[in-house]
């Protein structure tokens, strides 16, 4: 009974009942037992034939409200502090409950898309959803860099919050981390404009080792780009890549950085002239192979600033609202929470900047075509 083994247990206790029919005790047990055996069968009867849920879906945190009499730990947005972890041991130690929505609540991630030398946008991400801390870690998912005017200090900042946070706040490389984007979109005039040629060539190295995907809880796989142009490959293969260089024209590391999903299954030729476009049924044969739930990826923009597509199992999330102070889109991030990494999305418009128009340091082939 104590392995839960229910049936089993009730014919043992049968046999004890019959053998000492004046058994208080075994009768006792074997009462609950066949009481538990009875229960067992109802809940069979009427379970539906969905698939089951996580609880977590059923779960409204946000909206579950800490009555004004209670006076036990409380978590300042959300978050875990050592003073909310030190309050709590000694509320437990007083054999006191904590509130309900304190013990739901889980440690999330934020993961935001391209910032494209959006500046100031980027202020408004920390403004609205707080600064990266060891209780509050951020991914940011490539391109960083580029079109926008500001991507000095973007990088600036990203990397030194990076230095402060390493295990907390990462970056992972976008096609703009790359020299040939950045001699074209904008990043080398600005860093040469702004300090030295050899400032630009310093970043240029440290790009060609930032990681090209991070795999979380073993359930969802994230990169700049997409999938790949040829089925079969896994996550041991993505670990092989030697990611210290300029990426290829063709293979798994170029498919990284520069894929894009489509709404048709197959794959087609890229509109981007590199890479690929991936179809549902790419997707779905490439998370069973390699045992994920779904993958995040950003490199396009769009209007609500994310994208869930694939049948949930692609998501694409972009954080630079007013792309290019052009195209009117809203910006978002995404929250991953709790043990199933459950996806919140988060939107947010774009805020004013100086008087410096996109593309300012871009090669003039580039400032012509934003004319």
């Amino acid at each position: 009974m104590a392995l839960g083994k229910f049936k089993a247990a009730l014919k043992d206790y049968e046999t004890v009942v019959r053998v000492r029919p004046n058994d208080k005790d075994a009768k006792m047990k074997y009462q609950e037992c066949n009481k538990i055996v009875k229960q067992k069968a109802f809940e069979r009867a009427i379970a539906s034939d969905e698939i089951k849920k996580s609880v977590v879906d059923s779960l409204d945190i946000e909206n579950m409200t800490i009555e004004d009499d209670y006076v036990g730990p409380k978590l300042e947005d959300g978050t875990i502090t050592l003073t909310f972890m030190k309050e709590m041991m000694d509320w437990f130690k007083d054999q006191k409950k904590l509130h309900r929505k304190c013990a739901y609540q889980t440690e999330k991630i934020t993961i935001c898309g391209d910032t494209h030398g959006q500046y100031y946008d980027l202020l408004n991400i920390f403004k609205l959803n707080g600064l990266p801390s060891e209780t509050n870690p951020y991914l940011f998912n490539g391109d960083f860099v580029d079109r926008g005017s500001f991507s000095l200090e973007v990088i600036l900042t990203l990397f030194g919050f990076k230095l402060l946070y390493p295990e907390n706040f990462h970056l992972l490389r976008g096609n703009h981390e790359t020299d040939n984007m950045n001699q074209m979109y904008g990043f080398e005039g600005e860093v040469k404009a702004k300090y030295t040629a050899q400032m630009f060539q310093l970043f240029s190295e440290v790009f060609q080792w930032l990681p090209l995907a991070q795999c979380m809880n073993n359930k969802v796989l994230v990169m700049h780009g997409g999938l790949f142009s040829e089925d079969g490959v896994t996550l041991d293969d993505l670990r092989k890549i030697e990611r210290n260089r300029q990426p290829p024209d063709s293979g798994p590391m170029c498919d990284l950085l520069w894929s894009d999903p489509q709404p048709q299954n197959g794959r087609s030729i890229s509109k981007r002239g590199v890479s690929c476009q991936f179809g549902p049924d790419v997707t779905e044969r490439f998370l069973e192979q390699n045992k994920l739930d779904f993958i995040v990826r950003s490199h396009e923009v769009k209007a609500e600033g994310y994208e869930v597509t694939h049948s949930g199992k692609c998501i694409t999330v972009f954080s630079a609202p007013n792309y290019c102070d052009q195209m009117g889109n809203k910006g978002a991030y995404i929250h991953l929470r709790g043990s199933d990494l459950k996806p919140e999305f988060h939107q947010f418009t774009a805020v004013p900047h100086p008087n410096v128009k996109p593309m300012a340091y871009a090669n003039t082939l580039m400032q012509l075509g934003m004319m």
